[in-house]
């Protein structure tokens, strides 16, 4: 098995991820269609083949996969692409998904990210969040954004991720990009480590605990400019998930940390086009004193209302971006429907049109 041909093939055809599991051929994912790369089923014998030859390329100790039966890691060929590798054993056999990490980074317009997303990337001070479940596309909104500000601004960005997704070169900006556990031990102590670092812009992958989050809040207070994202939907719910990570009586200290240094919250999903292809639906929330005044008085459910309510600010709510889309013909009327916040609404709208 040439692993490494394969792995050149994959990234040509411009796949996403390629799957090694046994009872199915070598399947690539390619704007969301599963494709198979032959009609050749692996048994286990070759997906064990395929899995050490993945840690052989890479360069990698396969102990503590063997003993655990997970591992995540990443690594590159050059000339070719990175590759983002999470090895699992499911049913007694060796399995991975390769996810394709392209050197090149994705253009904004190609995946219909909005000028109002990328226009955070002029923000100089605070924090920025974009959320959504997981393979929503967080990674690479953030990534554009990044990239954005690499090409505009003299900064020095620092990202901090778990593993690394893309690559960036260095154009006006210098970029440090750190992976967690290859190059530091976590985000906590990567992230304290940064604010000495003299950075402008730190993209923190995600945030998983409240001395992470209060790190964070507390390097926005201080003049930077914080990305992360979090797995929540909706700009009201990644409020409360922040609050909520705090203890009781540190609550009310956060909410007006909050209040003071958000700048803006981007929730977005990926829906199936009429072509089969993936596209974004947004939500973008921009911190106006209304909203601030919400957070800071503990009334964040009253958060949705305003956005429903401010496109003149600049804001979409998450059912205004899937009519939209719905509307110049991208997605059909069932996603429309069954993709929305308020279905029956949703339904009646699109009854009218």
């Amino acid at each position: 098995m040439e692993i490494k041909k394969i792995l050149e093939d994959t990234t040509l055809t411009g796949a996403s991820d390629l799957f090694v599991i046994a009872g199915r051929p070598l399947t690539c994912k390619n704007k969301g269609v599963m494709r198979p790369l032959d009609q050749n089923r692996l048994e286990p014998s070759d997906t064990f083949t395929f899995v050490t030859g993945i840690y052989e390329l890479a360069g990698r100790d396969i102990t503590h996969f063997e003993e655990t039966g997970d591992d995540d890691f990443s690594f590159a060929i050059p000339g070719v692409s990175r590759f983002r590798v999470s090895t699992f054993k499911q049913r007694g056999s060796y399995s991975a998904v390769i996810r394709i990490i392209s050197f090149n980074l994705p253009k904004p317009d190609e995946l219909h990210i909005p000028d109002s997303v990328m226009n955070l990337a002029n923000s100089k001070s605070g924090m920025i969040l974009v959320t959504g479940p997981a393979g929503s596309g967080k990674s690479t909104t953030l990534a554009c954004i990044i990239d954005r500000i690499n090409r505009e601004r003299e900064a020095h960005i620092i990202t901090l991720e778990d593993p690394l997704e893309f690559l960036h070169r260095h154009e006006k900006s210098i970029v440090s990009q750190r992976e967690i556990s290859t190059d530091t031990v976590s985000y906590l102590t990567a992230l304290r480590a940064a604010l000495r670092q003299s950075p402008d812009v730190i993209l923190l992958g995600e945030m998983r605990d409240y001395e992470t989050i209060n790190t964070a809040v507390t390097a926005a207070e201080t003049g930077h400019l914080i990305f992360s994202s979090l797995h929540t939907t909706g700009a009201a719910n990644t409020i409360d998930r922040i609050i909520d990570a705090f203890p009781a009586s540190q609550q009310h200290q956060i909410s007006i940390q909050l209040a003071s240094v958000l700048q803006a919250v981007v929730s977005q999903k990926l829906l199936t086009s009429v072509t089969g292809e993936m596209v974004p639906a947004f939500e973008i929330m921009i911190l106006t004193p209304a909203i601030r005044n919400l957070i800071r008085e503990g009334k964040v459910h009253q958060i949705d209302g305003i956005i429903y309510t401010s496109s003149a600010e600049n804001m979409v709510a998450m059912d205004a971006s899937i009519y939209k889309l719905f509307q110049d013909g991208v997605i059909d009327r069932h996603t429309a429907v069954s993709e929305a916040v308020n279905p029956e609404i949703m339904a009646k709208r699109l009854a009218l049109h």
